[in-house]
């Protein structure tokens, strides 16, 4: 870019007074949310956490109760069909049977938080259940443990009604194991039938996927391929917990009270599930916490200049469109925000005399205000936390392609790649905005400079993307 360009870059953002320099200076001792445990949750799992969360307290839409009338409709009748048609010679108890619904509907209410899915540990009983009960009851009483558990949820106003009952095509999953089951013969458990027992859960996976899949993508457009990726940790939780239920099975022959033998293991589960869910939480509040210190910070330096916090909000706007057109992951995205939004902030330690000055800088000026970046990186890691892995990039967003930008001379791929992309972004919007001693430049002699300067200052991939994003305005306009 043109040392004109480059000089207006410089100095375009007017310097904050001495009261917001100990305004930013305090920020860094604000948080101290870097020290809490992390669970590495990306921007999207925490979207879809957060979504099926307030679902389970929202009124069913329109489709949602057409689904449910028909999923739940289906499996009622299937459900009925195998209780009344699959011959047995087994007769539990009323109490027998009583109790494993119970310890059902206690374990579906431990949840774990998987990746963007729900694990419960209900195989711990499902499985007993397969080999106490006749085989065609167990989808029904699978179905009634659920609904019990429901109900204690929405008694606690943790659900909203509605969903309680939409729950109940979460027994699906029963219907695949008790179908291989009762069609090979009931019999005791045994290990030498591990090959049948294997093609039960096989079938346990294909039913729950089939019902699961079919409802999100009629409710909520999620393809199956996405499903399936979200169900995929929660499938090898029931893997590893079907033998464990065998193992009850096994205990509760001759008596059903064996099962019990499983509940310390449970009440252990649900410590663990609620320890995971506070930390998810927490996670969801320190994301929360970091975009406030972000947009606290931006604010910092747009008291005092209006021009400034306007032309880092217009880079954050262009950064995440090239981001886009890059095919960022959502972490990165997330990353190429911050940034964006944070990339001048070291400016609020430049003298303002230097900031505002209206001439050319000395050397030793311009040595002064190259040194933003670091105070910038500086600032950050006070923060601490995610705020103190951006500070990184931002010391990198004045860096140049070919090595000769500040503060390290990194080139080429040594720059990260979001820095790359704010430092195209940054001076691009800087070319095409109005300013106090020039006007913005047209904007194709803007992207000429661009052109001109690929390969040079700007990372030539980052120049191409935003090229094309700039030539998809006048068609979005």
């Amino acid at each position: 870019m043109s040392s004109a360009a480059s000089s207006s870059l410089e100095r375009g953002i007017r310097g904050p007074s001495v009261k917001l320099e100990r305004r930013a200076a305090d920020l860094g001792y604000v948080s101290t949310a870097a020290d809490a445990p992390s669970i590495g949750l990306d921007p999207d799992a925490q979207r879809v956490i957060e979504e099926r969360r307030a679902r389970r307290l929202s009124r069913l839409a329109s489709r949602d109760r057409t689904t449910l009338i028909v999923s739940s409709g289906l499996f009622v009748a299937v459900a009925g069909a195998m209780a009344v048609l699959m011959p047995s010679e087994r007769s539990p108890s009323l109490f027998a049977v009583a109790l494993l619904v119970v310890l059902y509907a206690i374990t579906f209410r431990c949840e774990f938080e998987v990746g963007t899915g729900v694990a419960v540990p209900t195989q711990l009983f499902l499985v007993p259940m397969l080999f106490l009960l006749p085989t065609g009851w167990v989808p029904l009483a699978v179905a009634a443990g659920i609904i019990l558990g429901s109900l204690v949820s929405y008694v606690r106003a943790e659900l909203g009604l509605g969903r309680v009952f939409v729950r109940v095509v979460n027994a699906w999953h029963a219907v695949g194991p008790a179908l291989v089951l009762g069609l090979a013969g009931e019999g005791p458990p045994s290990l030498k039938q591990w090959p049948l027992y294997t093609a039960a859960l096989g079938a346990q996976f294909v039913f729950d996927f089939a019902s699961a899949a079919a409802r999100e993508w009629a409710v909520l457009g999620v393809p199956p391929r996405i499903q399936l990726r979200a169900m995929t940790l929660v499938y090898l939780i029931d893997f590893g917990l079907a033998p464990i239920g065998l193992a009850v099975a096994f205990a509760a022959q001759g008596n059903v009270a064996g099962v019990l033998l499983a509940l310390p293991l449970v009440v252990l589960l649900r410590v663990f599930s609620r320890e995971r869910k506070v930390r998810i939480d927490h996670e969801l509040e320190l994301r929360d916490a970091y975009r406030g210190t972000a947009f606290l910070l931006g604010d910092v330096i747009e008291a005092d200049d209006a021009y400034t916090g306007t032309h880092s909000r217009d880079v954050v706007t262009l950064t995440l469109a090239v981001a886009d057109e890059l095919g960022l992951t959502a972490r990165e995205r997330r990353d190429a925000e911050f940034a964006a939004l944070l990339h001048d902030v070291g400016k609020v330690r430049v003298p303002n005399e230097i900031i505002n000055k209206p001439g050319p800088l000395t050397d030793e000026e311009r040595k002064v205000i190259e040194q933003h970046t670091i105070e910038g990186e500086r600032m950050l890691l006070r923060v601490g936390g995610l705020l103190g892995e951006i500070g990184r990039i931002v010391r990198a967003c004045h860096e140049r392609w070919d090595g000769t930008g500040y503060p390290d001379g990194a080139a080429g791929e040594e720059i990260p790649v979001i820095a790359r992309i704010v430092c195209c972004c940054d001076a691009f919007n800087a070319m095409t905005s109005d300013r106090s001693y020039r006007k913005a430049l047209p904007l194709h002699e803007a992207m000429a400079e661009l052109i001109r300067c690929r390969g040079a200052q700007f990372d030539p991939m980052v120049v191409d993307a935003l090229i094309a994003v700039q030539e998809r305005q006048p068609a979005a306009a």
